[in-house]
C-alpha cells in the first residue's frame, strides 16, 4: 500500500472505531433496527446531497443496482444489525476485539474467492499476530470472563464474517469504474430501503419516548462520520489497496478507540496497550511486506559476487 493509503486507512479506524462508542451510547434509548435504520438512511440522505452538490450522476444500470443492493446486505444490514444487537448485550470494547477477527476470515475468503489475493505464510502470520495484539490490548480477560453472552459473541463473529465476504463483493465496482461516492451512496440507500420497514414493523418508533441529546448527537455521528465519510474512504481503498489490505482497518479500531480515550476522556494508556500496539505494528508490517522484502532483497545484494 502507498503513504496515501495508509493514511486513509489509519482516518477509517478513527471513524469505525468511534462507531462503537456512538452505539454505545444509542442502545440505551433506542431498539436495534431503529438505530441501524437511522444510521444508513440519514448517511444516504446526505450523500446524495454530496452528489447533487458535485453534480454526479447516479448510474442506474441493472448490474450496478444488483451490486449494491448485494454489498448493502452484506456491509450494512447484516453487520451493523449484528453488532447493534450484540451491544445490548456485551461491552463495546469485546464487540471491538470480535470485529478484529475479520481479517482472520478476510484472507480466507479472498483466498477462495479471488485470483490475485492468495495466502501466502507472511500474510497468514501477520494476520495472526495483528489479532493476538488485539487480544493483548484489550485484555483476555473480555473473552475468558464468564458469562451468558456466547449468541452475542457469535453474532458479531457473523458480523466480522459478513464484513469479509463484503470486502471481495465489493472489488466489482472497480471493474464497473464507478466512483467511491456513488458506491457508498447506492449501497447505504439500498440497505436503507431494506432496514426502515423493518425498524416500522419490528420497533415501532413512534411508540418509543422521544430520545435525549446524547442519543441524538451519537446517531448523528453514526450516520454522517462513522458511514457517510466513512464509506467514502472505504470504497477508495478498496479500489487502491485491495480486499485484504483494507480488512487490516479491523486491526487498527481498537487502537484508535484506546488513542482518543486517553486523549479526550482522561483515560490511561496501560502497558498491555503498548504491548497490542506493537503486535498490531508487527502484523501489519508481515501483511504489507515491505519491510520483508527490503531486508530479503539487503541479504541478497550483501552475498552476490562482486
Amino acid at each position: 500500500m502507498s503513504g496515501e493509503d495508509w493514511a486513509l486507512l489509519v482516518a477509517l479506524s478513527v471513524l469505525w472505531g468511534g462507531s462503537f462508542f456512538f452505539v454505545g451510547i444509542a442502545v440505551r434509548e433506542l431498539p436495534v433496527f431503529t438505530i441501524v435504520a437511522l444510521r444508513v438512511a440519514l448517511a444516504a440522505l446526505s450523500l446524495i446531497a454530496v452528489m447533487a452538490w458535485l453534480k454526479i450522476a447516479f448510474p442506474m444500470r441493472p448490474a450496478f443496482l444488483l451490486a449494491i443492493l448485494g454489498m448493502g446486505v452484506l456491509n450494512n444490514v447484516l453487520p451493523f444489525s449484528l453488532f447493534v444487537w450484540s451491544q445490548t448485550q456485551i461491552a463495546s470494547g469485546l464487540a471491538a476485539i470480535l470485529n478484529a477477527t475479520t481479517p482472520l476470515f478476510g484472507v480466507i475468503v479472498a483466498h477462495l474467492l479471488t485470483r490475485d489475493e492468495r495466502l501466502t505464510a507472511n500474510r497468514l502470520a501477520g494476520v495472526v499476530a495483528g489479532f493476538l495484539g488485539v487480544v493483548v490490548l484489550i485484555g483476555p480477560a473480555a473473552i475468558l470472563a464468564p458469562g451468558s453472552h456466547t449468541l452475542a459473541e457469535l453474532a458479531c463473529l457473523g458480523a466480522a464474517l459478513s464484513y469479509a465476504f463484503a470486502g471481495v463483493f465489493g472489488r466489482r465496482f472497480k471493474r464497473m469504474g464507478i466512483s467511491p461516492i456513488a458506491t457508498a451512496t447506492g449501497q447505504v440507500s439500498a440497505s436503507a430501503l431494506i432496514l426502515l420497514p423493518a425498524a416500522l414493523l419490528i420497533d415501532r418508533p413512534w411508540t418509543l419516548p422521544l430520545p435525549g441529546t446524547a442519543t441524538i448527537g451519537a446517531v448523528l455521528g453514526l450516520a454522517l462520520l462513522c458511514t457517510a465519510l466513512a464509506y467514502i474512504l472505504f470504497f477508495r481503498l478498496l479500489a487502491s489497496a485491495g480486499a485484504t489490505n483494507l480488512l487490516l482497518v479491523t486491526f487498527l479500531i481498537p487502537v484508535s478507540a484506546i488513542l482518543l480515550g486517553v486523549l479526550f476522556l482522561g483515560e490511561v494508556l496501560l502497558p498491555r496497550h503498548v504491548g497490542g500496539m506493537a503486535l498490531i505494528g508487527l502484523g501489519l508490517a508481515a501483511i504489507d511486506g515491505r519491510a520483508w522484502r527490503s531486508i530479503t532483497s539487503k541479504r541478497g545484494a550483501r552475498r552476490r559476487p562482486v
